[in-house]
């Protein structure tokens, strides 16, 4: 709970400001006004810096650093996420990147984060019927619904950025219709622009990132997904790819005009409904499933497809992974990425800290002539290679989350502090925390080692090489200790 200060403006006031401002909005449509919206993203920087003042005359008083610096980062932390939930379109995607922040947390301290992003990813607004009218007319011709025998207006789903409307397609297909909101590109590249002036917050999270460089790589993959021909031809590559396989369902492309993509409906069920309440079976099957998709589909399709979160996927009657909305994706992989994974997994599985200093060295992830604590990285790694080296493992969101701490530990002694991630692979970061922020979800149990085996040949060259006498005893009482090496 904060405690209102003389010359400050509560939350209240806040938001009946922001209603005042968007009484002139017309219904239906989402909130675009660029000066309220570029106004709630400039205070982010100036609330941090007055936490920092803040921050300074507490540890002056005798206040331990520590508890001054985890007070700063839950306050920033939690400030971002209520704006991003104002902001819609730009913010949500950049929201759903945040949410791996979340499980960095502290159980009792996590739940004011999951509220927020759970408001966050259930308040996209909703455009009413006279405007989705006015949308499929400006994009496909007054004479659109001749395209269709049925489009229903009033019950579509959401996106971050539009909406989708289920509908029959002229020829008897059942159809998923996606639109985007009027003005949202707009407000989008807004977004990006206030974005960019305060990247600098991005230190609360990962302060050891190149953080312009990263920042850029952020804006380019959110702007492109405003592209909506490019995500029909996405999805057109991805559809052939995938034809007739016997796992995995991507509906192919009806039309694309404009901002709207038609393209054939997936009648499956949400794997966040799975999250929230399937079977075991269930759950297992559909987090396999997400890694060999993601594990199979760079090189079959030269894409990364960079936004498997949840609400993309769905699991069929025929126990088939349906995937659905390729606005996210990249060419991939990038030269020498094969090398990289290999470099490094056989230095973590195989090798020891003078291999893994070398690969980080020989692959740009330390700054040329830079000391860094490379014991101390050989240990976070083998603990976040277990589940590809033991028989089964089960992922779950404890797992994640200790993963994510230890990264994202604030402490001047944290070697993530002292590395350099390369911009090129932010795409590649951000689908990787997203899946696996999904199959942690799902609480995945099973043999991840055959997946990687089977996906990722630079892998299983090192897998082949592991010695399983490397790996500590399970515990007495069943539980999995932490993977690393026997020394």
């Amino acid at each position: 709970m904060s405690v209102r200060r003389s010359g400050q403006t509560s939350n209240t006031d806040r938001v009946d400001g922001d209603r005042r401002l968007f009484a002139r909005r017309p219904a239906g449509t989402p909130p675009v006004r660029k000066a309220v919206r570029n106004a709630k993203l400039v205070s982010l920087p100036v609330a941090y810096a007055g936490r920092h003042a803040v921050g300074v005359g507490r540890r002056a008083l005798g206040r331990p650093a520590d508890e001054v610096s985890l007070d700063i980062r839950v306050r920033t932390a939690q400030h971002i996420f209520e704006v991003l939930g104002e902001l819609k379109g730009c913010a949500a995607k950049l929201g759903q990147l945040l949410s791996i922040y979340e499980l960095a947390l502290p159980p009792e301290l996590a739940e004011p984060y999951r509220t927020a992003l759970a408001q966050l990813q259930d308040s996209t607004p909703t455009m009413l019927p006279q405007t989705v009218e006015q949308a499929m007319a400006a994009a496909l011709g007054d004479g659109w619904r001749a395209s269709f025998r049925e489009f229903d207006t009033h019950r579509p789903t959401a996106a971050s950025i539009g909406q989708v409307h289920r509908a029959v397609w002229c020829d008897g297909r059942p159809a998923a219709v996606k639109v985007m909101f009027p003005g949202a590109r707009e407000s989008v590249l807004s977004d990006l622009e206030q974005l960019r002036r305060i990247s600098v917050l991005a230190t609360v999270f990962v302060p050891g990132a190149d953080v312009k460089s990263v920042t850029e790589a952020i804006c380019a993959c959110v702007a492109d997904e405003l592209d909506y021909a490019a995500e029909a031809d996405n999805q057109r590559v991805f559809a052939e790819a995938y034809a007739g396989d016997p796992d995995f369902l991507v509906p192919r492309v009806i039309a694309q005009h404009g901002d709207v993509v038609v393209g054939e409906w997936l009648d499956g069920t949400p794997v966040s409904r799975i999250i929230a309440g399937g079977t075991t079976e269930q759950r297992n099957r559909a987090g396999l499933l997400i890694v060999r998709f993601l594990l199979s589909s760079w090189r079959r399709t030269g894409l990364l497809y960079a936004d498997p979160h949840p609400g993309n996927f769905r699991m069929m009657p025929d126990g088939r992974l349906g995937i659905v909305d390729f606005g996210a994706c990249t060419p991939w992989p990038n030269d020498g990425f094969d090398q990289l994974v290999q470099d490094v997994t056989g230095a973590v599985i195989n090798g020891g800290t003078d291999e893994l200093e070398a690969a980080f060295r020989r692959h740009g992830f330390v700054q040329p002539h830079r000391g860094f604590d490379v014991a101390a990285a050989h240990r976070a790694l083998s603990a976040a290679f277990e589940p590809m080296v033991r028989p089964t493992f089960r992922l779950t969101t404890d797992w994640l989350r200790t993963q994510v701490r230890r990264a994202l530990n604030p402490q001047l002694s944290n070697v993530n502090r002292e590395l350099t991630i390369p911009p090129e692979f932010t795409p590649f970061g951000r689908a990787t925390l997203t899946a696996l922020g999904a199959v942690c979800q799902l609480g995945t149990d099973g043999s991840l080692r055959d997946e990687f085996v089977e996906g990722s040949p630079p892998i299983a060259a090192e897998i082949a090489r592991f010695d399983p006498h490397r790996l500590r005893p399970r515990g007495a009482s069943g539980t999995r200790p932490r993977f690393s090496v026997v020394d």
